[in-house]
């Protein structure tokens, strides 16, 4: 007799494994502690074997009794339905193993411990976000320069020409990567050099009009808005260090006694240790901060937590704040306004 949805959902369990049969090979087995999977019986080359079809209620009667019938027209085909699955799954983890994403993650993780923080989080959200989608299950020595040029032409579409470059590159590393460890044979973004819509080198948005920065220094001394952000916009003009390497000072590189700043190699693009020279004016204004931070991990600890420092967002809402655009200043521009305005009084490259 047939099983019906009812008879299944009232189905109690006993103190051993139960059977209920549906017809065709098809049986629900009701386990003591109360879990219900679906089998199928079937003979192959003179054999009774059993094919497991899912759990219930995940797969519900109908659902059973379709992969029951695709499994009888395999065997009316002389195939066996229990080596057929376990083909597709090797064929499935064969696959997987060499997707564009697990050999792109592999390549990551290989490099990721010689990039600073905010470099490696841009590649990695750049392959996760631009990349992946779209090519990331794709085997990758099927995935070809053209199927390659539309995802990369899609992150153009929205006018992130530099991204597209980015991408572009770090897609390339990524296939060089794959034909070192024997997954590929040729790297297709190779044959895009030229098919982007070429970038355009732009400078940080800055000021470097004497006056004007005169102007900037004034209304940043007279932010009213959270003292430690204004403390970190303040020493941004005085030391020309990036951003991140500003945001993520920390008290235990900042030495009074020697008057400077070491930054160790992890933090530095160039991955060598940086030394900061501290003038007065600097110093004074870390004074000023030892009250509210010192103690603590990072010179400019955030508001919300003071596991992290403040965010490029922070400073940079601060600047919007004072009435500063983006196309005038961002905190990147600080070390830009220093390195113009050096070059044009005659200081040399190196020492700048």
């Amino acid at each position: 007799m047939a099983l019906t949805n009812t008879a299944i959902r009232n189905a109690k369990p006993d103190d051993k494994p139960k059977r209920l049969f549906d017809g065709g090979g098809l049986y629900l087995e009701v386990a003591p502690s109360g879990g219900k999977w679906w089998r199928f019986k079937y003979r192959f080359g003179g054999k009774e074997k059993r094919l497991s079809l899912g759990v219930y209620p995940d797969v519900s009667l109908k659902d059973a009794r379709d992969r029951r019938d695709a499994a009888r027209k395999l065997l009316a085909d002389g195939i066996d339905p229990g080596e057929h699955r376990k083909a597709q799954k090797a064929a499935y983890s064969d696959r997987t193993a060499n997707s564009f994403e697990l050999v792109a993650r592999e390549w990551f993780a290989r490099n990721e411990r010689t990039w600073v923080k905010d470099h490696s989080n841009r590649i990695i959200r750049r392959l996760e976000r631009d990349i992946s989608p779209w090519i990331g299950s794709r085997p990758i020595k099927e995935i070809t320069a053209p199927e390659l040029l539309v995802v990369l032409r899609r992150i153009e579409s929205r006018g992130a020409i530099e991204t597209a470059h980015r991408a572009h590159q770090n897609c390339s590393q990524v296939f060089r990567y794959g034909i070192a460890t024997g997954r590929v044979e040729r790297d297709p973004a190779a044959d895009l050099r030229g098919a982007l819509t070429p970038a355009r080198k732009t400078s940080y948005p800055t000021i470097t009009e004497p006056k004007s920065i005169g102007a900037l220094l004034r209304a940043i001394d007279g932010y009213e808005g959270n003292f430690i952000v204004k403390c970190a916009l303040r020493l941004a003009p005085l030391v020309f260090v990036r951003p991140g390497e500003l945001r993520q000072g920390e008290w235990d590189e900042i030495d009074f006694g020697a008057g400077y700043c070491r930054l160790p190699a992890e933090k530095m693009k160039a991955r060598r240790p940086h030394i900061v020279p501290l003038s007065r004016q600097a110093v004074t204004i870390l004074k000023e901060l030892e009250p509210l931070s010192r103690g603590r991990r990072y010179l400019f600890p955030s508001v919300r937590t003071q596991e992290r420092p403040i965010s490029n967002v922070t400073m940079n809402a601060a600047l919007r704040r004072l009435g500063y655009t983006k196309d005038e200043i961002t905190p990147r521009g600080f070390r830009a306004m220093a390195s113009i305005i050096l070059h044009e009084q005659g200081w040399h490259s190196d020492i700048i």
